[in-house]
């Protein structure tokens, strides 16, 4: 029996859990799942005869290692600043490792070792990154392979609230962690445009949006990603004029956004001084000048010339209220992140939306050529969200294919090669995670 130890049972791992479990019995597999929680990943085992829940404290030396040696691979869920804790042992105890996020620069530094190992540590093989990559991937090897040259690729991506549970005026709900939510977008953002370097500092980001179609889903706003130049070489495109990554939003969520951007509210760097003993409308008050004939909303439209769309998307939030904040010690994101909490969560009966997109402008036979390859994909409830299952399915599919040796790849890696796209893609397509392709 083949021993599969997932770390972490939080709420973007219920569908890969649910998929490990579901196969276990045809690929005589164990799936044992780690969490601090215990009764968390009681919770998603469900009392399959296949699972095995255990309290999981991955800070423990010797429980890491005892772990990673009794399974046959290691999938990862835990915080991104955590992986390493479990790469570095499955490297040395030649173990096969999985997660979803980005490769950090402690991962990207085993390669060598994990090379000399024969171990994969697979990366970015979630939703963004993950599905992201090989959507892409698999447009841009098809346009090389006929011979065609790309000059522009634009992808996007955002997790929002599907439409018909969009209830607020931000069309905005939390689908996934509320404080990564909070902080997006800090630093520079760096992109090119038809041959030009291109900048843009935090405090600019949400005022600096392209505007997109996609499908039946609508209209959207994306801002870009921290670091679009990355990728360049993972995707052979190391001389295109054009590459921009970006994330969706709803028309109008940016700019109101950007009220609290500029504002400094979603700083993260030190803690509010009286904060509990201040109501919303003294801690908005707190980040504006003194002034003591105008009111507060007087004071902060006149300072940001906001419009009464905007004003009503911020009163709605109820920064404007005489009640409570209710924190001892926050700083302005985390006390930020409480407010929204309040407002931004999922109700019962809520189920979200992801939305991405691919565009390509190219050069075929002498003619110019514009593609797009677009996915929305509606969550089916609390539990198997969207996000869970984009986030999930790509990991479970890639943990099974390593297993069943069909995947032989070895070292740091993301999932750009046609070894793992293809399969993963096409297997996604029975979840109805598929792309729809159009010559535009």
């Amino acid at each position: 029996m083949q021993r599969i130890l997932v770390v972490g049972a939080g709420r973007s791992s219920s569908t890969l859990i649910q998929y490990l479990l579901d196969h276990s019995e045809e690929n005589d597999w164990q799936v044992i799942v780690g969490d601090y929680d215990l009764s968390l990943a009681e919770q998603k085992i469900e009392n399959h005869p296949n699972g095995k829940a255990i309290r999981f404290d991955v800070f423990d030396v010797e429980q890491r290692n005892n772990g990673i040696r009794n399974a046959d691979i290691v999938v990862s869920m835990l915080p991104a600043s955590m992986h390493i804790l479990l790469a570095e042992d499955c490297v040395f105890q030649g173990k096969n490792l999985v997660t979803a996020s980005y490769v950090s620069e402690d991962i990207a530094v085993l390669n060598d070792k994990a090379v000399e190992k024969g171990v994969l540590l697979l990366n970015e093989i979630g939703l963004d990154p993950g599905i992201d990559h090989m959507s892409a991937k698999k447009v841009i090897d098809d346009i090389h392979n006929d011979g065609g040259k790309i000059h522009t690729f634009k992808s996007f991506c955002g997790g929002l609230v599907a439409p018909k549970y969009d209830t607020n005026p931000w069309n905005y709900k939390f689908t996934w962690n509320p404080r990564n939510v909070v902080l997006a977008g800090k630093g520079t953002a760096q992109f090119i445009r038809n041959g030009q370097y291109k900048y843009i500092p935090y405090q600019n980001l949400f005022s600096r949006i392209e505007c997109i179609d996609i499908l039946e889903a609508g209209a959207f706003e994306g801002y870009a990603n921290r670091d679009s130049l990355e990728y360049r070489e993972a995707y052979d495109l190391t001389d295109i004029p054009t590459i921009f990554r970006g994330t969706l939003r709803r028309p109008g969520f940016c700019e109101a956004w950007n009220v609290f951007v500029q504002l400094g509210i979603t700083d993260d760097t030190y803690k509010v001084s009286g904060l509990s003993n201040m109501t919303w409308r003294d801690f908005i008050n707190s980040f504006l000048v003194y002034d003591e004939v105008k009111t507060v909303e007087e004071k902060l439209q006149s300072y940001l010339s906001l419009s009464s769309e905007v004003m009503n998307k911020l009163k709605w939030l109820g920064i404007f209220e005489n009640v409570s904040v209710g924190l001892q010690d926050a700083t302005p994101a985390q006390a930020l992140q409480k407010l929204l909490e309040s407002k931004w969560s999922l109700e019962e009966e809520d189920k979200d939306m992801i939305v991405m997109q691919h565009q390509f402008h190219y050069q075929l036979n002498g003619e110019e050529k514009c593609f797009h390859s677009s996915l929305v994909l509606e969550g089916k409830d609390q539990i198997h969200t969207a996000m869970s299952m984009t986030v999930g399915l790509p990991l479970a599919i890639a943990t099974k294919l390593i297993l069943q040796q069909k995947i032989k790849l070895s070292g740091v890696q993301i999932p750009v090669m046609k070894e793992i796209y293809e399969p993963v893609l096409e297997e996604l397509k029975s979840f109805g995670i598929d792309f729809v392709e159009e010559e535009i």
